[in-house]
């Protein structure tokens, strides 16, 4: 199992779990909440297939990464990516996220730049900012992200049953893009979880993007879902185009959050079409 080390708390390392697979042009693969890095196990799967070489890594609190209480804003999350970009000595980047992680491309390319990055992918994209407020009429009311940690404080466990539910369209799409085994794996990635991050990354949600999307200058693609459950893809992907000049946009019609598992064909195509121009 391979390791980064990002910080320190209490005496202890901070360890970034990563797995590093493939040659060619790398793809690093940013996974979203409350899963890991094995979610994009249909994506890696067709980018190997492609010759790419793939990086994926587990969030600091999820996953095989340490599990401190600290740390769970995104200019950490965006300086654990930049260690382990350094650690590997990675360049030419396809730097990829999902939903959350996509939080992690945008502070990235705003804080470090794009010097190792070629291109940018956002899947079921959090950004550019998510709360409704005066000037962000577009966003989503702040009381909605103070129930969801009412809800994991109360009851974590099942706060994940329903929010998978909707993650994969499950009363829609269960039987025909997702099953039940599925639903059943997502809930234990997620219940194996630190309480801790799962509680505090909500307000990470919250972030204004804004600033780094605007800095953003190279080729850039943005996928989802119509259907998109977690994220309204009027308020979050349907924004990208406007703000990212020269930006790819595909919308996946039916798709829901969860498209690299449900819609993984349509994903997958997307993505190795932008990156082969």
């Amino acid at each position: 199992m391979s390791y980064v080390t990002v910080g320190q708390q209490n005496g202890q390392d901070i360890q970034i779990y990563f797995e590093d697979h493939g040659q060619g042009q790398p793809v690093v693969l940013i996974h979203g909440y409350p899963l890991n890095g094995h979610s994009w196990e249909r994506q890696e799967a067709a980018l190997l297939e492609a010759g790419y070489r793939v990086v994926t890594y587990d969030r600091r609190g999820f996953g095989a990464s340490s599990q401190p209480s600290v740390g769970y804003e995104y200019d950490t999350f965006a300086t654990d990516l930049d260690m382990l970009l350094k650690h590997l000595d990675l360049n030419n980047v396809v730097l990829a996220g999902f939903s959350m992680g996509c939080g992690e491309v945008a502070r990235y390319l705003g804080k470090f730049g794009s010097g190792r990055i070629a291109k940018a992918i956002f899947a079921a994209p959090i950004v550019p900012y998510l709360v409704k407020t005066d000037d962000n009429p577009e966003g989503v009311d702040k009381s909605v992200f103070d129930g969801i940690m009412d809800a994991i404080r109360a009851d974590r466990p099942a706060f994940f049953k329903g929010f998978f539910q909707n993650f994969y369209n499950a009363d829609v799409l269960t039987g025909t893009r997702v099953s039940e085994e599925v639903l059943q794996a997502s809930f234990n990635v997620a219940a194996g979880s630190s309480a801790r991050a799962t509680l505090a990354c909500v307000p990470a949600w919250l972030s204004d993007f804004r600033a780094d999307i605007a800095s953003i200058r190279i080729p850039t693609l943005t996928v989802q879902g119509d259907a998109d459950r977690i994220l309204p893809i009027e308020a979050t992907g349907a924004r990208l185009p406007r703000l990212i000049e020269g930006s790819e946009y595909v919308v996946i019609k039916d798709g829901p959050h969860a498209i690299g598992w449900t819609h993984a064909e349509e994903l997958n195509k997307a993505m190795l079409d932008f990156i082969r121009k």
